[in-house]
């Protein structure tokens, strides 16, 4: 229901998470990313929190104290997954699969301009735990993120001591750098449950157009289910920016393909890719990725009535030359080797508001994604189970 709190409503139950008692300790490496600074305070920031000399965090406490932080802002709004497949009952547990443009801290105090957005919105010490609230809402199993200029002192202490495995890679030239005070640049960086998941191996991948180096980036690892045995590759990349640049981002997309198609011998292993494209779906670069031998499909269509359209919108803001809805990030898989059984509905107009996006409500300008993925292969066996037949 739009506009259902997640929140704790009452007081008590968060007196019973203050500073005074037995979370404390878990406040304090929270706070302590609250107040991070310039890339020079790195290397202190990580002296202090080693993530493994730090003990596992409860998700459940590190939410009730993010929740204690946003506690005079509006409640979170509850977003339902809908269910996309039926008859797909399974031993297996499905991958949950989370992408989402994070909005950099820098960009959004110092570039961007949303001019309906007031800049007590964007304190960091508050938008990040609405970024963290998300995150443990959700529950991913893979996390692939965008413009995170706060890896080394936020996400990964904290990811990492949630089972996390981080893996995080910069842009050359990030546009975070022009700010005063920023924390570093920002890139892409992926999170998976080492429960659930092995590296078997990684690529960063610095991506070309026109045989030149670029300042976008992408990360490709190849996991094995621990569950099932079974590998897959998981990509996370955030192409050119700008009206203008949709042949740079053609070209770019064809690099990454290129790169995953060697990474995945030949659509061999089964293949997600999460991004923000910067590219509509009339743009080159995305019927690139349609009509890829790679066989990939954008999972988000599968939520409109015919299967084939996109969502009207994935990112929606006001800056000063007018107001910006577009669709931009996208989940692809493999469609020949993998099913995706439901999918987490966007914001309403009316959720999002007049004033968009990033808000006192929600942290980015841009939506999260997320997926439940199969494999076929377990799909079709838990079928045959049911039917009474012999299983692959």
């Amino acid at each position: 229901m739009a506009g259902t709190a997640t929140r704790y409503p009452s007081d008590e139950k968060r007196c019973v998470c203050s500073m005074g008692n037995s979370t404390s300790r878990l406040y304090s490496v929270l706070a302590k990313t609250l107040s991070s600074g310039a890339v020079s305070q790195h290397q202190d920031c990580l002296e202090q929190l080693d993530s493994a000399q730090l003990d596992p965090i409860d998700p459940k406490e590190l939410l009730e104290e993010c929740q204690i932080v946003l506690q005079k802002r509006p409640p979170r709004f509850q977003r339902n997954f809908v269910n996309l497949k039926k008859n797909t009952a399974s031993n297996h547990r499905p991958i949950r699969v989370m992408q989402w443009n994070i909005l950099a801290q820098a960009l959004g105090e110092g570039k961007d301009n949303f001019v309906q957005c007031p800049m007590e919105a964007l304190k960091w010490e508050e938008r990040k735990c609405l970024i963290l609230e998300e995150i443990l809402a959700y529950k991913p199993d893979i996390l692939c993120l965008q413009e995170v200029d706060h890896y080394f002192d936020t996400f990964e202490p904290l990811l990492s001591r949630l089972g996390y495995q981080c893996t995080f890679f910069p842009k050359p030239w990030s546009p975070c750098l022009d700010v005063e005070h920023n924390n570093g640049p920002d890139g892409c960086a992926m999170f998976f449950l080492k429960e659930r998941f092995e590296l078997v191996s990684s690529a960063n991948i610095r991506l070309t157009a026109m045989k030149l180096k670029t300042n976008q980036v992408a990360i490709a690892q190849t996991l094995k289910c621990h569950e099932t045995g079974r590998l897959f590759c998981i990509a996370v990349t955030h192409l050119k920016a700008r009206t203008g640049w949709e042949r740079f981002r053609s070209a770019q997309g064809c690099d990454l393909l290129q790169n995953l198609k060697s990474i995945t011998q030949g659509a061999k292993i089964p293949l997600i890719v999460c991004g923000d494209f910067n590219a509509e779906p009339t743009e080159e670069v995305y019927r690139e990725f349609s009509n890829s031998s790679l066989n990939l499909n954008s999972a988000y269509k599968l939520l409109s009535p015919d299967g084939q359209s996109e969502p009207p919108y994935t990112t929606w803001k006001i800056r000063p030359s007018g107001e910006c809805r577009h669709t931009l990030d996208y989940i692809w898989y493999s469609q020949h080797a993998l099913n995706v059984t439901s999918a987490l509905g966007l914001l309403t107009e009316e959720q999002i508001g007049p004033n968009r996006l990033p808000s006192f409500n929600y942290p980015s300008d841009h939506l999260s994604l997320l997926q439940h993925i199969l494999t076929r292969i377990e799909i079709l066996t838990a079928l045959h189970e049911l039917q009474g037949f012999t299983t692959l």
